[in-house]
């Protein structure tokens, strides 16, 4: 069915001077389940209404979680979705069509994606939860996690830096509780960061090399950092990356609290590994 809507946003992405996404919203029909589809070039790459492939697709980190998969013509690969993939979030009902290879970074937060789709997709509908009846923790190196059941999804998020040679150590925490779509606009604006003496690293690797001063926040050795959007913002776009992470398999949130130190997309990747089962076990409610 072809799409009554379109939009386009372009900017520089991790890897590329200016990258474009394409999202078409499809008409609804109430034959066909709401899902989120995304394509790469014009082979479709992963649906949610397909979760089982979840779990078959590939996982590595370089600075952004990045899928992939084999393709008709060649390896397919899909990057940056924790920047649009959270604002899935606020229209569960809906079908999309998302066509990237690699999305934009715009400023480095969710909130120029959500603005934009919020003028085509309408008003957001009540946000999609399913129950997680179980406990664990996760023990890496740097850090942990704990998941446990929750009335609605809630997370405690905290990231640590011990002070490097002539460089300040670095601490910012955030909490954020979701019963609503209101309660996700905030994690929407936080933007993402990096330290000088990791951006230098990455640069010297071969690595981000789209990005400029207007994707993100460039933290100061020294501990100097931009002005803040928010208290916290760098925790704050940690939780935006959990978002993201956890809503590219499903544009629903499981009912769980989960406490996070030192995590990344890895992390995040494992907890949603551990939630597949639940979320597969039927349709998310609204709640």
């Amino acid at each position: 069915m072809p799409a009554f809507k379109s939009l386009e946003f372009a900017s520089p992405s991790l890897s590329y001077p200016q990258a474009r996404v394409r999202v078409d919203i499809l008409e609804k029909d109430p034959n066909r389940a709401p899902r989120v589809c995304w394509y790469v070039g014009d082979e479709l790459f992963y649906s949610t209404d397909s979760l089982h492939c979840y779990g078959e697709l590939g996982y590595r980190v370089a600075r952004t979680a990045i899928y992939s998969r084999p393709g008709l013509h060649g390896p397919l690969s899909l990057a940056s979705t924790e920047h649009l993939a959270p604002v899935f979030l606020m229209w569960p009902n809906q079908r999309f069509d998302v066509h990237a290879t690699e999305l934009p970074m715009m400023d480095g937060s969710a909130l120029p994606f959500f603005h934009a789709l919020r003028k085509v997709a309408g008003i957001p509908e009540p946000l999609c939860f399913y129950d997680v009846p179980v406990s664990f923790d996760l023990e890496f190196p740097r850090g942990r996690v704990s998941v446990s059941p929750a009335d609605c999804f809630e997370v405690e998020y905290e990231i640590t830096r011990d002070a490097t040679a002539g460089g300040a150590a670095f601490r910012s925490a955030a909490t954020l509780s979701v019963y609503s779509a209101e309660d996700l606009y905030r994690a929407f604006s936080a933007r993402t960061f990096i330290f000088e003496e990791d951006y230098a690293k990455a640069r010297a690797e071969g690595l981000l090399a789209g990005v400029d001063e207007s994707c993100g926040m460039l933290l100061g050795s020294a501990g100097e950092h931009p002005r803040y959007r928010m208290a916290e913002e760098p925790a704050c776009h940690k939780i935006l990356d959990l978002l993201g992470d956890l809503a590219f398999a499903v544009p629903a949130l499981p009912k769980v609290r989960v406490q996070i130190l030192n995590g990344g997309h890895t992390i995040h990747h494992k907890i949603m590994e551990k939630l597949l089962p639940y979320v597969s076990t039927g349709n998310p409610q609204e709640v």
